[in-house]
């Protein structure tokens, strides 16, 4: 069976990182069609928007897409894709782990963290505007309705995948209403798996400190939107920074799949940039299709050539380019595939 899959490839190192993907993951063993359409800067200048209804359609078409790192301008210009992305197809649910990599030198050795963002409201619903002058306001929204679906996204993930503990952080001793309601939902859904998975909550602050002291500690974390994306960029330096860190955004009807981090347009075209945050993106996918074996085999087959440190990117210890390191990933998948003689 073919899987089609939209890939788009991004701006700046984007379409070289969404190429190192696609090859390696045409060489899982699993057969994909991909269907590429193009979103960010270069679409804006030629249709008047970043995102084209085109694109939208495509992935409710085959509910499934790769995404390359979009630029998203500071302070002006259109709103971040990504964000316009995840309100348009209802993705929920933002999945980031965060897990040590052997060879890739870190403060830590034993980092498993999976992170649960809930990626429709909060701060990021974009309701913001002027004060008069010199003032401007955001406003916060938190709904049940959304915070007990992100929760037990949380849950069923750590059910799923042989996980022990939820912990649902936030800044409920302050905002009691809004962090508030967010921690109540979540201690609703919480007593549907008692017996089956552990739940705590922590002050997000204070889970910031503790993830910096401890992280063997924590295992799932579930989080309103903003202190999400915060301390998934936290995780992920515990790890090795955003260059090893996958995400994906899910709902009912779609998934996108895309490195967390930014494009780094400076290095645009050169074969520098690290692709194993979009690889591991692109793990996520398998899992998410059900090619448990193929996600394990090209997981494997990255973490190796990471482990040998020597087919890999500068920022890895290495002297690769982006294509040499997915050459060195095929070429492992390739072998180990062969039959033995």
């Amino acid at each position: 069976m073919v899987q089609r899959v939209t890939l788009i490839p991004g701006d700046g190192i984007g379409p070289e990182l969404a190429e190192a993907t696609r090859r390696v993951l045409d060489a899982s063993g699993v057969a994909f069609e991909w269907e590429v359409v193009e979103a960010g800067d270069a679409v804006l200048q030629r249709e008047g928007t970043p995102l084209p209804e085109s694109v939208l359609d495509s992935i409710r078409r085959n509910r499934l897409a790769i995404k390359g790192p979009i630029t998203t301008p500071v302070g002006e210009g259109f709103r971040s894709v990504n964000v316009a992305l995840r309100q348009a197809l209802d993705l929920y649910a933002n999945l980031r782990p965060a897990r040590s990599i052997p060879g890739l030198v870190t403060r830590y050795d034993d980092v498993d963290l999976v992170i649960v963002r809930e990626n429709t409201e909060d701060l990021y619903a974009g309701i913001e505007h002027r004060v008069g002058r010199d003032a401007a306001e955001s406003i916060k929204i938190i709904t049940r309705a959304a915070s007990e679906r992100i929760a037990r996204f949380a849950f069923d993930y750590a059910v799923a995948n042989g996980r022990h503990k939820v912990t649902a952080v936030h800044k409920a001793n302050i905002m009691k209403l809004s962090d508030g309601l967010f921690l109540e939902s979540c201690r609703t859904v919480a007593a549907e798996y008692e017996g089956r998975i552990a739940f705590e909550d922590r002050i997000v602050d204070n889970m910031c400190m503790q993830l910096v002291q401890k992280p063997e500690l924590y295992d799932v974390l579930v989080l309103p939107n903003l202190y999400g994306d915060i301390v998934s960029d936290l995780c992920a330096g515990l790890v090795g920074g955003l260059g090893v860190a996958p995400g994906a955004n899910i709902g009912t009807e779609a998934a996108v799949f895309e490195a967390v981090h930014g494009s780094a347009p400076k290095y645009a075209g050169q074969n520098r940039a690290n692709p194993t945050a979009l690889i591991l993106s692109g793990v996520l996918l398998l899992r998410h299709i059900g090619e448990v074996a193929a996600a394990e085999r090209v997981e494997a087959a990255l973490r190796d050539v990471i482990g040998e440190g020597r087919a890999v990117t500068h920022d890895l210890g290495g002297s690769a380019g982006t294509s040499e390191m997915a050459d060195a990933i095929v070429a492992r998948l390739e072998a180990a595939a062969a039959p033995s003689s």
